[in-house]
């Protein structure tokens, strides 16, 4: 009798050459070794020769691929059931048919299972293609990780290994009927049965490709038929959980993601009107249901007011919120002692009534949001005989009272030249010699419009080779923040030489993502080598000669 294979890897097929290529090279190649797995492709009539192509690979690999053909479902449900029905490994993977695998993931995620007895395994998941991909759950191995009080939450792709005697004690299978979303509802079930869920973090088992082609099909679901799935999800796991921190765990997930996001970004501007106020009237009833007190008071403040909003019908200031975040925007933040508030529209405004505690961040992260907000207003050079500084004004999306802004520091953070990036020779110097004061006077004052303040600052720029980036340091939310300062469109002031014993030579530009760097080097001396010199000295010909 032959024994059964360890893992049956199901893939659902629709429409996805030439990633599929790419997909079951990666399966076939597995180190875990062809005898021990069972690979079940059901293709749900495909018209791209995606169908083709797995009888071509069946062919290759008879005692490995089982192929079906079907006509099109609609989703990767049908499919997927299906090929359940088939499977007869130990344990069960799904894989997206336009994904691929690390060669050692089924190995590693099959030993983690047999090892700590585990229903349901995690491997780490990266995107691709500018995919995004939730990564707090894999920060490292875990054996016994709680859908409860974990990021496992933000985490319910079935794209994961699961026992599949656990799978068919439970009868789990796929809602057919669910266009978006329909791998939830058996995610959610299976890590709610299973008696123990483990991750596999140090090794990148899956690679989720965004296709070129954004055929995805989470990325072609229009905004009602995701409400509409994501109703049903909450409803699938509301009861399996009784109501209570439980149930509010796994559901934070769905508000903060799903349903924001269905009133977030230029997408909802452009719904028609009564589309937008379904979707309102959707998460309204969704809210009134689900989101207790404790839920609201622990989801992010973009999360917090767009749901408050929803419920309201307020969709002008939905749109506002939205035009507010929107690139090369930047929502301010107002400090007062230890709070700290987004200045969304509508805050503090009378007409709107809204409570300041919908404004209120928690202990979130904030560092981009802050990042699109903060820039260079002015620099220039102040020279004092042997002596250089630099003068910065940095604007920054905050305001509040003098003594919260107190904490708000500009400093120059030095970023020593590597031997790789020294084109002149120089060493690399130490740290200590390099990092330039910190305890300059800084003057803090609003910007034009209110909505930020300007920090001005004059910093003494040492006489050694170093590069500094000017960052600005603050605390939101109970979280300090380090962000680099963006050029913009701002002049940047002339490179000046300075010192006559041994002339120095300070830049200012802006790197390849926009922000801003300060340079100091010799412009020769001991520091640098006779090679060095004659190199900076035709790099300075061959520019003029360009010109």
């Amino acid at each position: 009798m032959t024994a059964a294979p360890d893992v049956t890897v199901v893939i659902a097929v629709y429409n996805t050459m030439p990633y599929l290529v790419e997909c079951l090279e990666s399966l076939t190649a597995q180190s875990i070794g062809r005898k021990k797995l069972e690979i079940v492709a059901v293709d749900d009539g495909s018209t791209d020769g995606s169908g083709e192509e797995l009888d071509r690979w069946a062919a290759r690999y008879p005692g490995t691929i089982k192929v079906v053909h079907q006509e099109n479902s609609g989703g990767p449900a049908a499919p997927s059931n299906r090929a359940l029905d088939l499977a007869t490994g130990r344990y069960v993977f799904f894989i997206g048919s336009d994904d691929h695998l690390g060669k050692e993931a089924l190995k590693r995620l099959v030993d983690c299972a047999d090892t700590h007895t585990s229903d349901v395994v995690v491997g780490k998941m990266v995107g691709t293609n500018g995919r995004y991909v939730h990564q707090a759950l894999y920060r490292s191995n875990d054996p016994d990780v709680s859908l409860y009080d974990s990021a496992l939450p933000f985490t319910l792709a079935n794209t994961k290994l699961f026992r599949r005697e656990l799978i068919e004690r439970h009868k789990l299978r796929f809602p057919e009927d669910l266009p978006v979303g329909s791998d939830q509802p058996f995610t959610i079930e299976a890590c709610v049965r299973a008696r123990k869920i483990s991750v596999v973090a140090d090794y990148t088992c899956y690679y989720a490709v965004k296709r070129g082609d954004a055929g995805n099909i989470t990325y072609r679901a229009d905004h009602l038929a995701r409400l509409h799935c994501t109703e049903r999800i909450m409803r699938h796991t509301a009861g399996l959980i009784e109501a209570g921190p439980r149930r509010d765990a796994v559901l934070k997930r769905h508000f903060t993601w799903e349903l924001t996001k269905l009133v977030q970004g230029p997408d909802f501007a452009a719904l028609d009107s009564a589309v937008q106020y379904r979707l309102c009237n959707g998460i309204a009833q969704l809210a009134d249901e689900y989101l207790t007190e404790p839920l609201n008071e622990s989801l992010g403040v973009q999360a917090r007011v767009r749901i408050a909003l929803a419920r309201r019908g307020d969709v002008r200031l939905l749109k506002q919120a939205n035009e507010a975040e929107a690139p090369g925007a930047a929502v301010p933040f107002v400090l007062e002692g230890e709070r700290t508030y987004a200045r969304y529209p509508g805050f503090r405004d009378a007409l709107a009534g809204l409570d300041d505690e919908l404004f209120r961040l928690n202990d979130e992260a904030v560092p981009k949001r802050i990042a699109d907000g903060t820039r260079l207003a002015a620099a220039g050079w102040e020279q004092n005989g042997d002596d250089m500084a630099v003068s910065l004004a940095v604007r920054v999306p905050v305001t509040g009272t003098p003594e919260s802004l107190a904490a708000v520091a500009l400093r120059l953070v030095p970023k020593a030249f590597s031997k790789a990036s020294d084109k002149t020779g120089a060493r690399r110097m130490p740290e200590a010699d390099t990092v330039p004061p910190t305890d300059a006077l800084i003057t803090r004052e609003p910007d034009e419009d209110g909505t930020g303040t300007v920090l001005r600052v004059t910093f003494p720029l040492p006489a050694t080779r170093v590069r500094t980036h000017p960052r600005v340091f603050l605390t939101l939310g109970g979280i300090r923040h380090e962000v680099a300062v963006a050029v913009g469109e701002t002049p940047l002031p002339l490179a000046r030489r300075w010192r006559e014993k041994v002339p120095y030579r300070v830049s200012a530009n802006a790197t390849p993502n926009g922000r801003l760097m300060i340079t100091t080097a010799p412009l020769w001396g001991p520091e640098v080598s006779v090679s060095g010199r004659v190199r900076q000295v035709m790099s300075r010909v061959k520019r003029k000669m360009s010109r």
